[in-house]
């Protein structure tokens, strides 16, 4: 059992960065979820709703976050903004005219982009979260993507489903029988499945919705009323995860 994937999506609902390595803080991977685009209301933007998100290819290395074309510095004496998370109250600090107009042109809406500031619990309240929906992690076992797809009449990336963690060696859907990983030097639980949602059809190269995967997820994975594809994570002990590293169940089993 291995690690094999390890993504950062710095902007939420934006692409992701594929890493080598990653540290792994309290509220999850170091940068991930740091920034959100959010309605002049201050309502969380997302490609649910704006699927034209997909698009954006945003890096950040602690110094810059670019973009495209788009390239900044982020500020920390900016205004202080209420937002929210699916209603749940958070702060954000605004990144400034400049980044909101960038934004808004690229998604023909008005927008405000914000940094995750002050502290956040996760859904269930067992530790921190940035802007992530609910929890600092998503795992999922690749062979559970390998199951899907030899259902599927044109098979689908990893990215539809946006992990921050993809293992191999669980075998299919071996996810949903584990409560506690070592990763490497690292410890985490995996504490609730993920219900998907109509995130997962929209296409991460063309930035459109189709039907698929929760057409076909919905004939076999639909347990307790949602689609569950993946398991959100919460860190027990802090460090450095490196693809490749070696995985040991503590807690739970195989199929």
């Amino acid at each position: 059992m291995r690690l094999t994937e390890l993504n950062v999506y710095p902007l939420k609902s934006g692409g992701g960065t594929a890493m080598q390595a990653a540290s792994l803080t309290a509220k999850g991977l170091r940068y991930d979820r740091e920034f959100m685009l959010v309605t002049l209301d201050g309502e969380m933007m997302t490609q649910r709703k704006y699927p034209r998100m997909a698009m954006l290819r945003p890096v950040y290395d602690g110094t810059v976050l670019t973009a495209g074309e788009f390239v900044h510095r982020p500020v920390d004496n900016g205004v202080v903004r209420g937002v929210t998370v699916w209603g749940d109250p958070c702060l954000g600090i605004d990144q400034g005219d400049g980044a909101a107009a960038w934004f808004s042109e690229f998604l023909q809406v008005e927008c405000r982009l914000v940094r995750f500031s002050g502290h956040r619990t996760t859904e269930l309240g067992y530790g921190e979260a940035a802007f992530a929906d609910g929890f600092p992690l998503l795992l999922i076992s690749q062979e559970s993507l390998d199951d899907l797809n030899s259902r599927l009449g044109d098979p689908l990336p990893m990215n539809r489903f946006r992990p921050n963690l993809v293992v191999s060696g669980l075998g299919p859907f071996g996810e949903d029988l584990v409560r506690t990983l070592r990763i490497g030097d690292v410890v985490i639980d995996l504490v609730k499945p993920c219900g998907r949602c109509v995130l997962t059809t929209v296409d991460q190269s063309l930035g459109v919705k189709g039907r698929e995967p929760l057409r076909t997820l919905a004939t076999y994975r639909t347990i307790d009323q949602e689609i569950q594809f993946g398991q959100n994570a919460i860190p027990r002990s802090l460090g450095t995860l490196r693809v490749g590293d070696p995985i040991e169940i503590l807690e739970g089993h195989q199929p």
